[in-house]
């Protein structure tokens, strides 16, 4: 066995660890994926080993594969194993591994439910915090349901530690279980006014995930996140409250007048960016939700204005960008308070940060009036010149449309300027919205009848200099405005001034470079204008000229019937044979114009986009059965269609029943849908930029009011956007001159309008130079309802809206798992008695207590809105509330009863004073009692253990058992440090195995008095031989902070590293605390002294050892040998035994009656070896170490230990 233990231990010296793994890796960069490939199956063979330590180091290689992108799914059993071992650092490998690639489809998860159970409950508060940060990775909806009690029951921990994880981790058991969240519900309720503030936080953090989905169920908690808001310091736990609270306003209109004083002084105190942010935010929230309105909700909106612009005009861009969103919140509802502000978003037009010109872009579109329009677009075009960056300038020509064409242009007062600005948006270079462009060229065209003309010798101006707009080779690019400009051309070729020109322009041979579906639209819009040119001549008897148009095309369109594109091909070959036939009736004098102006006459209306999905399906009709007969599996691919719709042929295939069929069908349907999306190669079909437009709609049938213009439609010379902010200020004067004419004309009447000195020009004062038509799309006769916007199915939320408030059936109680072998091991007997005698009463009054609860509950539902209800009034109480709060504890006591499985400790009191109360329950609630007693007493031998090893030390002697015939005596590490009357500090000194020269210490800080405790620091006089750990860049002389801050009657934990020389001597080092104690009066500075004793105990790590190799070390004859001896001890071995190996970290290697022997080993390699030897009276402990020094000083210090005894 010894030889087999040497030959392990030999083999692992040569293992490769994680750090060899990655230097391995990087040496191996040209054949990287052939070593790792070595690698894995060296990790193969180490899982293949018994030794615990090889699988841990093995499964901690695979996690950082893993990392780099390589499948360990395969060892899914062997991650399992390492996360069921004793070892804490053995067993933190494998949760880590199981975080990363554990998952709902993982098989072997099933497995892990009673270790993550095991670990659960473990007495070590590691233990248990790594088992439930690794479940929160991997939790499945059978690990949630089976172990959601146990992590409820954790929620009651008396450590904090294990507290916040379990209420942080029961968030992802309500989404995976959602039945979990009516019966935990209550306690998380009460984790909000937890003692510890890191308690309070997680829960905080999880109610309001909860209710960010589902507001209204969380409504009743509204009173106790108001007092935690204007109690709490925190900030980011105010910043959930408020997030919360600006959810629930808009379901409870009342809550906002309560809440816009605290948000408004939070918002006029804070100093943090953060909290203001989300405090403006619920501040709009507020009063969107106000409909009554406040009489002060404008100095409110001003105040978050005022602030947010201070947030814009910080030199932090990340505080710019958020003053920025918050603005276009507030632009919503209040557009007139952020408009005062436009220079400043004008301003952030010119910021380096490409994302604040973006939001400023997106503020500027709420901004926009008629006043304002042209001077802000104007600013926009400046930019688009000096954009850099296509993405950018793109972004630009967007939001230039979408501001225009906000709400059917209601703000253009002149369409010929924003046909100009659409010009000039065709200069640009590399942009990729000419669709863009394009559409809105001809929506304006269609709608606004009267800039028909304009828009016409505009486009035809286009289609002249179509080959420098055309070098764009890009699909989506400025090309896409000739199909506009061809279509508007030859729609109104009415208004052309010169079509032969503009004609000939359409058929240039350059054309053919042009995309198709472009090419289509100028070959359709030819004839268009063909047929209106040959009207034209035939009505001006000019024959010549008409036979010469036609001449014209029949040489320039047989380049379009060669295209490449089928669509042109088929459209230039109707017509060319058109033109042919028309040829020909020419030349025998035939008048056709008419006849050709015919193809194009009627009205197209517009089709709305959902039109053709809501055509009703006729009766009858199935669309989903096939037509023919469908082909069967066994045929070839290579057989002729024909046979298919061949009637006279027989065919020999076996018919199945109708239901099968479809089932098939709809079964490949989706497995074709699956592949076709899983398939990189396969090109989804996507609407063709030729279908953008065929749509389009028609002209003629769009009503229109002839109105009496002011602004000549033809403007002399090349037009540009910057000539009408003249002519618009010029109609806007002359507008408010006949306005006062009129107005003059009502006085010399007799009829003086009231204020009509304060008139000012208004947004509706100004009216629109052409007039807009809003076009109804048409849709079929008999249309279905619309659409509505399907939820999500998967949507894990969804089971998660659950009325909270409606008392708890018997049914929804949490399942309590129990492990097979876990059954009561004392007097079974008297508990099958208790057993029978409880099922015998039970039924006596079983339905009467039933009624009595269930009518309990819903008085205490109706008291809860009653409790909201009067919290959010303002009318003074009315006199019967009174004597209802007078019986609320009664109640509250009652209805805590079916709960007392899950009640936390302090409940043990009103569970006695119940089951006095009531005889009949007696039996049941005893055996609870006695339960709750049991699993109570080991947790308070464990409560103060801050160490894990120490468990270890405690093991062996339990194994013996020994320790059942007394009870051990309640023992912790920890011991006291220095004291004051403002603070109490305790530590304990911890080593490790992998740093031979370094200890932590772990200092334990409770504050005492009633001050705050802020601005800690400790500092320790350095020896030659101990060091204390400083920040880098600190002196000898300077202390480290301690990382947090110490409210009235709270405690926490602080750590500090040092390093030390040699370790075979004790010593003490000096040392202070410093701190401001803050309080009402003010603020003090104090200090508290102390001394740092390093024992030489501190240094051994509790390490297991096998007796063979404990006999070996001892007769390697390297070890010193000394001996002590203690008289006067009474304490019974197995106690003195445990308090050696806990207060001494040794571990029992083997016990025989009354003598031991004992194994530790210290952090710098010394092994240490203990007989410990009972007499009647007297105590004998012979120690073996290899230094002689640190074993007389060992023994010493358990001489003064077993003294105490």
């Amino acid at each position: 066995m010894a030889l087999k233990m040497v030959k392990g231990s030999i083999d692992r010296m040569f293992d490769k660890n994680l750090q060899d793994l990655v230097r391995g890796i990087r040496n191996h960069k040209e054949d990287e994926a052939k070593y790792i490939s070595q690698c894995i199956d060296e990790i193969k063979q180490e899982l293949k080993q018994d030794n615990i330590a090889v699988k841990a180091n093995a499964v901690c290689k695979l996690t950082y594969l893993q990392m780099l992108g390589y499948d360990i799914s395969w060892a899914a059993f062997n991650i399992i194993e390492v996360m069921s071992a004793s070892k804490f650092t053995f067993k933190r490998i494998g949760y880590l591994a199981a975080s990363q690639c554990f998952h709902e489809g993982t098989d072997v998860i099933m497995l892990t439910t009673n270790q993550i159970r095991k670990d659960l409950s473990s007495p070590s508060q590691y233990d248990t915090g790594v088992a439930l940060t690794g479940l929160s990775c991997f939790v499945t909806p059978d690990l949630a349901r089976d172990l959601a009690n146990d992590i409820m029951t954790l929620m009651s921990h008396t450590k904090p530690y294990i507290r916040k994880k379990a209420v942080l981790i029961m968030y992802k058991v309500f989404l995976k279980y959602p039945e979990s969240l009516r019966p935990a519900f209550p306690r998380l309720k009460e984790k909000l006014e937890d003692p510890d503030p890191g308690v309070q936080s997680a829960a905080v953090n999880v109610i309001c995930e909860l209710a960010r989905r589902n507001p209204k169920n969380y409504l009743s908690l509204a009173p106790l996140f108001f007092k935690l808001m204007t109690s709490s310091t925190n900030n980011w736990v105010l910043i959930k409250i408020i997030k919360l609270f600006g959810a629930l306003t808009p379901l409870e209109p009342r809550l906002g007048k309560k809440l816009i004083e605290p948000l408004t002084n939070l918002i006029h105190s804070t100093s943090a960016m953060s909290l203001l942010y989300e405090c403006v935010n619920t501040v709009i929230a507020v009063l969107i939700s106000l409909s009554s309105g406040m009489p002060n909700h404008s100095a409110s909106i001003q105040l978050c204005v005022q602030k947010l612009r201070i947030l814009i005009e910080d030199s932090d861009q990340n505080l710019k960008y958020l003053g920025l969103l918050a603005m276009s919140k507030i632009l919503r509802t209040h557009p007139k308070s952020v408009q005062a502000h436009k220079d400043l978003v004008l301003q952030c037009l010119d910021d380096k940060d490409e994302s604040i010109r973006l939001r400023a872009l997106d503020l500027l579109y709420g901004m926009v009036s008629k006043k304002n329009l042209m001077e802000i677009v104007k600013k926009l075009m400046m930019h688009v010149d000096k954009a850099e960056g296509t993405t950018y300038r793109d972004e630009l020509l967007t939001k230039i449309i979408d501001i225009c064409s906000q709400s059917n242009y209601q703000h253009i007062t002149n369409f010929e300027w924003y046909i100009s600005i659409l010009v000039e948006l065709t200069r640009l270079e590399g942009t990729r919205h000419g669709h863009l462009i394009a559409a809105q060229m001809l929506d304006v065209a269609i709608r606004v009848k009267a800039i028909r003309r304009f828009a016409v010798s505009q486009m035809s101006t286009l289609l002249d200099s179509a080959h420098l707009v055309a070098s764009s080779t890009q699909r989506n690019g400025l090309c896409e405005v000739l199909y506009a400009a061809a279509w508007i051309c030859g729609e109104f070729s009415e208004h052309l001034q010169e079509p032969q020109q503009t004609l000939e322009a359409m058929l240039r041979p350059k054309v053919t470079t042009l995309p198709g579906h472009i090419q289509a639209v100028y070959v359709q819009n030819v004839v268009k204008l063909y047929a209106s040119m040959l009207q034209q001549t035939e009505q001006g008897s000019d024959p010549e000229a008409a036979q010469e148009l036609t001449r014209l095309m029949v040489e320039r369109l047989p380049q379009f019937v060669q295209s490449a594109d089928l669509e042109v091909q088929e459209r230039a070959s109707c017509i060319l044979q058109l033109v042919k036939h028309i040829q020909k009736l020419q030349a025998k004098d035939v008048p056709v114009a008419e006849e050709v102006s015919a193809l194009f006459a009627g009205e197209l209306n517009p089709v709305a986009p959902k039109a053709q999905k809501k055509v009703p399906v006729p009766e009858g009709l199935d669309l989903d059965t096939w037509i023919n007969e469908p082909p069967s599996d066994s045929e070839s691919e290579d057989e002729m269609p024909k046979a298919i719709f061949h009637d006279d042929e027989t065919r020999h295939t076996k018919q199945r029943p109708p239901e099968a069929e479809e089932e098939e069908l709809a079964r490949r349907r989706e497995a074709r849908k699956q592949e076709q999306a899983n398939n990189p190669f396969y090109i989804k079909s996507s609407p063709s930029p030729q279908k953008r437009y065929q749509d389009a709609p028609g002209v003629e049938h769009i009503p229109v009011v002839q109105i009496d213009l002011s602004v000549p439609l033809k403007v002399p010379g090349l037009p540009t956007s910057e000539q009408y902010v003249k002519l618009e200020e010029e109609r806007r004067h002359q507008q408010r001159l006949e306005k006062e004419r009129r107005r003059k004309k009502r006085k010399e009447k007799g009829k003086p309008r009231r204020h009509s000195s304060l008139h000012t020009e208004s947004e509706e004062d100004i009216a629109p130079a052409q007039q807009v038509d809003i076009v109804t799309e048409e849709m079929p006769e008999n249309a279905l309802p619309s659409d509505e916007d399907d939820k999500d199915p998967n949507d894990p939320y969804r089971a998660l809206d659950i009325d909270l408030d409606k008392p708890l059936a018997d049914s929804e109680k949490l399942p309590i798992q129990k492990h097979r072998n876990a059954e009561p091991s004392k007097s079974p007997k008297k508990e099958d008695m208790s057993a029978l005698e409880t099922k015998s009463k039970k039924p006596r009054k079983k339905e009467k207590r039933h009624r009595e609860k269930d009518r309990e509950k819903r008085k205490k539902k109706e008291r809860k809105s009653e409790d909201l209800d009067f919290w959010l009034s303002t009318t003074p109480p009315p006199a019967a509330v009174p004597g209802l709060s007078m019986e609320e504890p009664g109640l509250n006591a009652v209805v805590t009863v079916p709960e007392g499985e899950h009640e936390e400790p302090k409940r043990l009191e009103q569970d006695d004073e119940e089951q006095q109360q009531d005889p009949e329950k007696k039996p049941s609630k005893h055996k609870k009692k006695h339960k709750k007693e049991k699993e109570e007493r080991p947790k308070e031998k464990k409560k103060s253990k801050k160490r894990l090893p120490s468990c270890d030390g405690a093991a062996g002697p339990v194994e013996n058992g020994a320790l059942e015939e007394e009870p051990l005596p309640p023992m912790s590490s920890y011991c006291l440090l220095a004291e004051n009357a403002y603070v109490k500090m305790t530590y304990d000194i911890q080593g490790s195995l992998q740093k031979h020269s370094q200890v932590t210490v772990s200092i334990v800080l409770e504050n005492q008095g009633h001050s705050v405790l802020k601005n800690m620091e400790l500092n320790v006089l350095d020896s030659l031989n101990t060091k204390l750990a400083r920040p880098e860049g600190s002196s000898v002389h300077d202390g480290v902070p301690v990382p947090f801050q110490l409210p009235p009657g709270i405690s926490n934990e602080a750590q500090f590293v040092f390093t030390i020389q040699s370790i075979v001597m004790a010593q003490k080092l000096k040392g202070t605390l410093s701190f401001i104690a803050k309080n009402e009066e003010g603020s003090t500075h104090e200090k508290l002294d102390f001394k740092l004793h390093f024992s030489c105990t501190s240094y051994l790590i509790t390490t297991p050892c096998y007796s063979d190799a404990f006999a070996k070390l001892l007769e390697s004859g390297d070890l010193n040998m000394s001996s002590i001896k203690v008289d006067g001890i009474n304490m019974c071995f197995q106690n003195l035994l445990a308090k050696i190996c806990f207060h001494h970290h040794f571990s029992v290697v083997e016990r025989v009656d009354s003598c031991a022997s004992l194994y530790s080993r210290s952090i710098q390699g010394h092994h240490v070896c203990l007989l410990v030897k009972k007499g009647e009276k007297s105590v004998s402990v012979d120690g073996k170490c290899s230094d002689s020094t640190l074993l007389s000083n060992l023994l010493e210090e358990v001489k003064a230990t077993l003294a105490k005894c």
